[in-house]
């Protein structure tokens, strides 16, 4: 006769850089995976804070606060093991010294409502470093952008290489996303880390999906990714936005929309087809149906530190693929990937769609699964740490 046992308990606050939403990102797979391998697990996500002074800086809606609530099955996690707790921002740091401290405090208190007294703490948002610096728990930092490298006002990179500093020097473990990660970190802070690089979940993309009913009719050449400033070559996306049109096909952009609502107004003007985001169920079936998949991304030493996810999700849909040189797809064989210069990106893409090249084998691509196991490991050896400072 067989023994049931009760799951040991294992507690985790994630400091993430991006919301539980429908539109998943690495944080999601890897914390959605971890709690359907260990039952015995339970996770505070844990968003960045509404920033209403910033909304409206932008032009954009205000964001609204969802304070703390339960993660359900609708939401892809099980039920009564994970909440995600979104703060708000009230004033600039600059009006409101502080503020991260009190954060700090906030979600501390929010871990002990949840009977968390002693949680592993997953660093992805350098800002959650208030977090290490007011509970010493057990942690873990996990980069997946180079913010150091990215164009920032001076108080503010000077606020990230404090927190990183920190985060580098403390936290019990290091996973990086990209191998350019592992080479910078890696020579910081002069020990290892650990490359966990991104995946897909191959079957969902691979399902034959029907044509999703609000693409344009035609020929479309196809974005899928958050649509920010650090990342997106504006010019370049005009530029091929306008020689598409005069194609007569469409750029089609799939994705939350973080540009200045300027830059959003010059794209649609140009042709482009801003949908904004997507559930990431109905993803697959965009990128299956483009007649190519694109990647106007900014060529510099930020964009240089990535490992985008969208590089695996375009190989597992095997359609042609064009982009700017930048890490990851610069890499692929010139039969999966055409690498052009952002101002020969439009040519590029009209060869493509002038003369598709005949579909060759489906790549070998990473899942989400290999990485979920990768993960378990680091936090294994991140609870047989020390006790917490």
């Amino acid at each position: 006769m067989s023994l049931l046992t009760t799951p040991v308990r294992q507690d985790l606050v994630v400091m993430s850089l991006e919301p539980w939403d429908e539109v998943w990102r690495r944080n999601q797979h890897l914390i959605a995976g971890l709690l359907r391998d260990d039952p015995g697990l339970h996770v505070l996500f844990v968003e960045p804070p509404v920033d209403h002074v910033h909304d409206l800086r932008r032009g954009a809606p205000l964001t609204l606060a969802r304070r703390l609530r339960a993660l359900t099955e609708h939401d892809g996690a099980p039920a009564g093991r994970a909440w995600a707790y979104r703060p708000t921002k009230w004033l600039p740091r600059r009006l409101a010294p502080g503020a991260d401290r009190r954060r700090a405090a906030r979600v501390a208190r929010v871990a002990r409502r949840l009977g968390m007294p002693d949680p592993v703490l997953w660093v992805n948002d350098p800002d959650g470093a208030g977090v290490l610096r007011a509970t010493g728990w057990r942690s873990l930092y996990d980069i997946t952008d180079d913010w150091l490298r990215a164009e920032r006002e001076p108080a503010e990179h000077r606020r990230t290489r404090e927190n990183e500093d920190l985060l580098l020097a403390d936290c019990d473990e290091v996973v990086v996303c990209s191998p350019a990660l592992a080479r910078s970190k890696g020579s910081d802070i002069g020990r290892a880390v650990t490359l966990v690089t991104n995946a897909v979940d191959v079957p969902a993309y691979r399902t034959p999906a029907v044509r999703p009913g609000d693409l344009p009719t035609g020929d479309y050449a196809l974005y899928v990714g958050t649509l920010h400033p650090d990342r997106l070559d504006v010019d370049a996306c005009l530029r091929l936005a306008t020689a598409l049109r005069g194609a007569g096909a469409h750029l089609v952009l799939v994705g939350p929309p973080l540009l200045d609502p300027l830059d959003l107004t010059r794209l649609e003007a140009a042709g482009a087809v801003v949908l904004g985001a997507r559930p990431a169920a109905v993803v697959p079936a965009y990128l299956q149906h483009a007649a190519a998949l694109v990647v106007p991304h900014r060529v510099d030493d930020f964009t240089d530190s990535l490992d985008p996810i969208k590089l695996y999700e375009y190989l597992a849909v095997n359609r042609p693929i064009v982009s700017t040189p930048v890490a990851g797809f610069r890499d692929q064989p010139a039969d999966r990937v055409v690498t052009a210069s952002p101002q020969q990106l439009p040519e590029a893409v009209l060869r493509v769609l002038s003369a598709p090249p005949a579909p060759g084998t489906p790549a070998e691509v990473p899942t989400w699964s290999d990485r979920v196991r990768q993960m378990q490991q680091v936090l294994t050896r991140v609870r047989a740490a020390a006790t917490p400072r």
